[in-house]
């Protein structure tokens, strides 16, 4: 099924890169292991992976930086797997270019599910998806409609904005500072209160129940991610 899909696993500790080998292995991808960042950068040049699943305590260079480099000349969907589970880490690799982030430990189905999301993400344009539906709530992004079981639902042009940008990349983590940035500019001020309040509003007018949401969910300290379709 995979069999033309490329995976370049840039991860120093033994036993988790042989773990994850053989995991997509099985999937039928088709692997290429690296144990120092200079090493994986060499093989994504040469290779041109489909995906990269990348550590961020590597010997030879901090993973942040290795991001930074890559997405100099490459598109291509990143996967942070590191055992750094600071928040602030998490903020940092995602608004450097990285498309998710797993904390180790982990399971194969969890890493298997994360992959097929980054890959999607890596096929779609805004032409070819121009409609996200999920369960009762449908977003029609050329008519900028939105209907919840049926009835339209007016969001502010805020609001909809932030549905929008969320709805478009679902299933993908899209931090504060992204979503101001993209929503209020590159000058938006630092505190993201106004972002919650407005995610406070949308989540009243689409979810039955706010506290317990269907389609927004919050990644506590990072940011917010759209149920996928």
């Amino acid at each position: 099924m995979n069999q033309k899909l490329k995976v370049v696993i840039i991860e120093d500790e033994k036993n988790i890169c042989r773990f994850i080998e053989t995991a997509l292995i099985a999937e039928s991808y088709k692997t290429f292991t690296a144990a120092t960042a200079l090493e994986g950068l060499s093989l994504i040049t040469s290779q041109c992976p489909d995906m990269i699943l990348l550590d961020l305590g590597l010997p030879d260079m901090d993973g942040i930086q290795v991001i930074r480099k890559i997405r100099q000349f490459s598109h291509t969907p990143v996967i942070v797997i590191s055992a750094r589970v600071q928040e602030e880490e998490k903020v940092t690799a995602l608004d450097c270019g990285a498309d998710d982030y797993i904390t180790k430990p982990f399971g194969t189905s969890e890493l298997m599910a994360r992959i097929r999301t980054a890959l999607r993400h890596s096929h779609q344009t805004d032409s070819s998806n121009s409609v996200y539906s999920c369960k009762d709530l449908m977003i029609d992004f050329e008519k900028r409609l939105i209907t919840l079981g049926g009835e339209e639902i007016h969001l502010t042009q805020i609001e909809y904005k932030l549905v929008s940008l969320l709805a478009r990349q679902a299933g993908k983590v899209l931090t504060y500072d992204y979503l101001m940035r993209q929503i209020w500019g590159p000058y938006s001020d630092n505190n993201n209160q106004i972002l919650r309040v407005n995610m406070a509003h949308i989540r009243r007018k689409l979810e039955s129940n706010p506290a317990e949401p269907e389609y927004i969910f919050t990644e506590i300290g990072v940011g917010y991610r759209m149920r996928e379709e």
